[in-house]
């Protein structure tokens, strides 16, 4: 297997394309892997993430009718897109979806969805197998158990794809603070999605912000 590594094995904006996959309600009912809160959270946070660096998604359902309707928490970033809903359990099966990506001129694939095992898992192994760079996104993805989670992951990897988080993908998109351009939409999807993080740097802000007291 040729191993990731290398500058050129980073991900860059301008080379990827982010594809959604399936976050619908009812694999929501049934995803025990985590806590549904953090994926719909993680999921909306590499979606604004991909829309503050201009990186194309695709967002597919599955039987949306039966399904339910992709998060608004996702949709809501993308206002008037088109969403493809499939009846093929493997979206890399679904031409619609293969034609959109293809359309991007994009070559580094990036992955989220529910669930990991099967909806993730598919489409990630047969792109890999057509050549494609592949990374999943595994907290802004779930699976029905932990081990359902972690054995998919373990199945990608043997299978070459690259694993990351989303707050990982950002940072790599960004690479350079000096990046100003994006450097605040980053900083605010950090705020609003990043826990920790994002309440640690408005804590710096308002220590920045606060006056030295008067010696008395």
């Amino acid at each position: 297997m040729t191993l990731r590594n290398g500058l050129d094995s980073l991900l860059r904006p301008e080379d990827s394309v982010l594809v959604l996959i399936d976050h619908q309600p009812f694999q929501l009912t049934n995803l025990n892997s985590h806590d549904p809160q953090a994926v719909v959270n993680n999921a909306t946070a590499l979606a604004k993430s991909a829309k503050a660096f201009n990186v194309p998604t695709i967002l597919t359902s599955v039987i949306a009718d039966r399904g339910g309707y992709i998060f608004p928490q996702i949709t809501d970033v993308f206002p008037g897109q088109d969403i493809i809903d499939r009846t093929l359990i493997n979206t890399w099966q679904d031409k619609k979806v293969v034609d959109a990506v293809k359309a991007t001129g994009r070559k580094q694939l990036i992955i989220a969805g529910l669930w990991t095992e099967v909806c993730v898992a598919m489409p990630v192994i047969q792109a890999l197998g057509e050549g494609w760079d592949v990374t999943v996104v595994t907290d802004a993805s779930g699976g029905i158990s932990v081990e359902a989670h972690q054995v998919a992951i373990q199945r990608m990897i043997g299978a070459g794809a690259n694993m990351m988080t989303w707050m990982a993908v950002a940072a790599e998109w960004q690479r350079d603070w000096a990046r100003l351009e994006t450097a605040g939409a980053v900083t605010d999807v950090l705020k609003q999605h990043a826990a920790g993080s994002g309440i640690a740097y408005l804590w710096e802000q308002q220590l920045l912000n606060t006056p030295v007291p008067a010696a008395t």
